[in-house]
């Protein structure tokens, strides 16, 4: 009988970070959830039956007393570093210097540094065989200001973390949504002339859904994804390709 593994999803408490917790949940997998707010972490806990715990994975300090509480596991099977977010998205333009600068390493934090000091702070429980997963962007590929640019550097970053974690027999991978609908990451900011664009601009005609990373995650924890690492896989309906 195969063990239950212990996975970690940050971000965990609503669209994608949700999906993904669902998914290992059904899987009789162990799962912790982290994130900033605790509301949408209870009741997704309460959804999936996930252990739930309060966390800003952009602050060692945060991460520092997230280590130390007694209900996280000891030993990380899985990690997915899912928070993150485009954090200038429907941003005013300006200039001032000092307000572009916070802003444009207000998402270096958010979806890189943070997963680099998550990675650093859990990297001596990480398992032998197990995984860590990056939650990506078709941005990075596409541009889209510091967003982009974030997403770009956290593909680059993984290149080397495949390199550090591999020995250890634990792959590292960046799966990178294109347009995902139901989450919270646009808000209310698209107009439907802009959503129907992004579906227009797939080869399926449709936009993802959360289930489509879950399961694209789901794949690359699984034992048939053992020699897949250092790698970025793309989940966005063709609307980016590569060859």
């Amino acid at each position: 009988m195969a063990r239950v593994r212990n996975i970690l999803i940050t971000g965990g408490g609503t669209g994608i970070g949700l999906a993904i917790a669902r998914t290992f949940a059904d899987l009789g997998e162990a799962v912790t959830i982290t994130g900033r707010r605790e509301a949408p972490l209870r009741a997704a806990a309460h959804e999936t039956g996930a252990r739930a715990l309060v966390c800003d994975h952009t602050d060692p300090a945060a991460l520092t007393r997230l280590l130390a509480d007694a209900d996280l596991p000891d030993r990380i099977d899985v990690l997915v570093n899912n928070a993150g977010g485009n954090t200038d998205f429907g941003a005013a333009g300006g200039d001032d210097l000092a307000a572009y600068a916070e802003a444009f390493r207000a998402n270096l934090d958010a979806n890189l540094v943070s997963a680099a000091v998550t990675v650093k702070a859990f990297e001596p429980r990480l398992a032998g065989g197990g995984a860590v997963i990056n939650i990506g962007s078709i941005a990075a590929d596409q541009g889209a200001g510091s967003y982009g640019a974030a997403k770009a550097g956290l593909a680059s970053w993984n290149v080397a973390l495949a390199g550090v974690l591999g020995p250890r027999d634990i792959t590292a991978n960046v799966v990178s949504p294109g347009y995902i609908a139901d989450t919270e990451f646009f808000g209310d900011h698209l107009t439907a002339e802009r959503r129907a664009q992004l579906v227009a601009a797939t080869a399926v005609r449709r936009p993802g859904t959360p289930a489509d990373i879950a399961g694209t995650v789901a794949f690359l924890a699984s034992p048939a994804a053992r020699h897949v690492t250092g790698q970025v896989l793309n989940v966005n309906g063709g609307a980016y390709t590569t060859r």
